[in-house]
């Protein structure tokens, strides 16, 4: 009957043969790790993007009700102007919260990757440098 060898005693030449396989495993790792983190990033960068465009798209009406504030002012209707400035102001709110979400989220897309150290600290690993799970 052949038992099988602990992982702790496996020989050099076993371990030496398992090593093609383990690196082909940790890149593909860190290429599924990378897609994800950016996927990630793009769906952040998209939102926010759509964000700035819908602010945009409220600043336009923004503007027009302002220049009808401005024309309903100067004729001296005052419930007239005073309401198309309570207007301006409720889209002027509203483009701030679409501005500081679409800011929110670019800054979660700007962040650095995470699968860039983990692939320095594989590099580091396999060259012998740095700290790294090492039996002695």
């Amino acid at each position: 009957m052949v038992t099988s060898q602990p992982s702790d005693e496996r020989s050099l030449l076993t371990i030496l043969g398992q090593l093609p396989d383990t690196i082909h495993n940790l890149i593909r790792a860190e290429i599924a790790q990378i897609r994800t983190e950016l996927s990630y990033k793009a769906k952040n960068f998209g939102i926010g993007s759509g964000m700035f465009a819908a602010a945009a798209f409220v600043a336009i009406f923004l503007l027009g009700t302002l220049i009808a504030a401005a024309i309903l002012a100067l004729s001296l209707v005052v419930p007239g102007w005073a309401a198309a400035l309570i207007v301006s102001g409720v889209l002027i709110l509203l483009i701030g919260v679409l501005v500081i979400i679409g800011v929110v989220c670019f800054r979660r897309g700007a962040t650095p990757l995470e699968s860039v150290e983990s692939i320095r600290s594989d590099l580091h690993a396999l060259k012998g440098v740095g700290a790294y799970d090492s039996r002695r």
